[in-house]
């Protein structure tokens, strides 16, 4: 290794890639990540959407610091602590009607694993224990743990650790307009239609038999910011309603403010019965994650017994739930959803300026500062690059080398073939950065093109 941005000697890191020469994040400022060499990387997705403050925000700090100096840890099998009742106490009084309490967590793949846990345990004391089996969605991830790897519908994840994904999940066509909405189909009876695949699936299983169903509200890593078809997650609701199955709704990536409200699901009309979140709780100050619980679950916990049958050595950690309460309290001071409600509508537009008559670009979609672009190899036909010729990747090594930090995927088609670009910038974003953004993956994005020869 010549460069002195890369480590010099065999680091004793496992990366994830170990070929890899990855640059050595040495500072953030801002919507800017800095390397040994002083390059600066304009950080166009938040990481994983994680950075929606950007980094080193100043109030965050000071109340990680000041919080480090008061309490470090304490065990919750023995103690509840300030940060965790205060953050609770936030979120709780910003949630949809009927959500009650929360149960925190390290992450998001944390987060999901409870909920899959808590749904199965309430089936159990409401004397359903039959009900074992959940449903999800292709195209989805729910996090790398085998429990909720097993809950996702992404074949690439799925396929090295098949033989040990023994759950009973089963999964139902996601809501995809631009993939499976029929020609000359309203948005409205493609979102029925969609939606009552779930109901089907349903009463294929028994519906003595399911416990839950698990949805991203806006899907994420997968397909890249896809959202939901108007009266999709309303006819969900209703179904699960009906056959007495819980609704959980995975806002690791889309909530805390990624899509102009707090909670994704806001803008649905819909209330599930949790709601799972991660990422942008605490910025990536600290590490955290949520489950947002009705109470009527909780009751029926306590009315059991008492004990959910869970837990691990961090949830609720104070140090990280102080930052998590610092960030919400900048994000709400600040206007911060508004901003990124009106400016998202004008990200938008710029992305649509520079890549609506591109060749390659068969879909921009989104909301708020949680916005897509897919690549494809015809645009009348949509067909999608074949997974070989590694144009995600392509994109990300270009621009890296532009100074952009953004987050393509493959797979976006069928979980084998097709690319798509994330795009979460942090709230903060200037105009200026957000003009900087479009303009930079223009130029990966055609770099990468001319890589393959198209």
């Amino acid at each position: 290794m010549t460069s002195a941005t890369h480590s010099s000697v065999q680091s004793h890191v496992f990366h994830r890639d170990l070929k890899a020469r990855y640059p050595v994040a040495v500072g953030g400022e801002g919507c800017w990540l800095i390397d040994r060499d002083g390059k600066r990387y304009l950080d166009a997705s938040g990481g994983a959407a994680v950075s929606c403050l950007g980094h080193l925000h100043p109030k965050v700090v000071a109340a990680i610091r000041d919080q480090a100096g008061r309490l470090e840890f304490a065990h919750t099998a023995f103690f509840t602590n300030e940060p965790a009742e205060a953050l609770a106490d936030w979120l709780v009084a910003r949630a949809p009607a009927g959500i009650e309490r929360v149960y925190f967590v390290s992450g998001g793949s944390e987060a999901n694993e409870a909920a899959l846990k808590l749904a199965r345990q309430v089936h159990v004391e409401r004397g359903e224990p039959g009900r074992i089996h959940a449903i999800a969605r292709h195209q989805s991830y729910h996090g790398n743990t085998l429990g909720v790897l097993a809950l996702g519908g992404n074949p690439a994840r799925r396929a090295l650790y098949e033989p040990l994904l023994g759950l009973p999940v089963s999964h139902i066509e996601p809501c995809y307009a631009y993939r499976h909405q029929g020609e000359g189909e309203s948005e409205e009876a493609y979102g029925l239609r969609a939606a009552r695949a779930l109901e089907a699936e349903i009463l294929r299983l028994g519906p003595e038999t399911v416990s839950v169903f698990f949805a991203e509200t806006v899907v994420g890593a997968t397909a890249g910011a896809v959202p939901p078809a108007r009266g999709y997650f309303r006819e969900i609701r209703r179904i699960c309603d009906r056959y007495g199955v819980l609704l959980v709704l995975d806002e690791v990536m889309c909530g805390m403010g990624r899509t102009g409200t707090l909670f994704a699901c806001e803008q649905d009309g819909v209330v599930p019965d949790m709601i799972t979140t991660a990422k942008g709780l605490g910025a990536g100050h600290q590490p955290i994650g949520a489950v947002l619980v009705k109470g009527a679950l909780a009751e029926t916990i306590e009315q059991a017994g008492g004990v959910f049958a869970h837990g691990h050595t961090y949830i609720g950690h104070p140090i990280a739930c102080a930052a998590a309460l610092a960030t919400q309290r900048v994000i709400e001071a600040d206007g911060l959803l508004q901003r990124v409600s009106v400016n998202g509508e004008a990200f938008r537009e710029a992305l649509e300026a520079r890549f609506g008559q591109h060749p390659h670009v068969g879909d921009i979609r989104g909301r708020g500062y949680f916005r897509a672009i897919e690549l494809v190899a015809d645009r009348d036909t949509k067909a999608p690059f074949r997974r070989g010729l590694g144009l995600a990747a392509r994109i990300k090594a270009h621009a890296m080398a532009e100074g952009l930090v953004c987050y393509p995927g493959n797979g976006t088609a069928d979980g084998i073939d097709g690319d798509h670009v994330l795009l979460a910038p942090p709230f903060i974003a200037s105009d200026e950065e957000m003009s900087m953004i479009v303009d930079r993956l223009a130029v990966a994005v055609d770099a990468a093109l001319a890589d393959i020869a198209v």
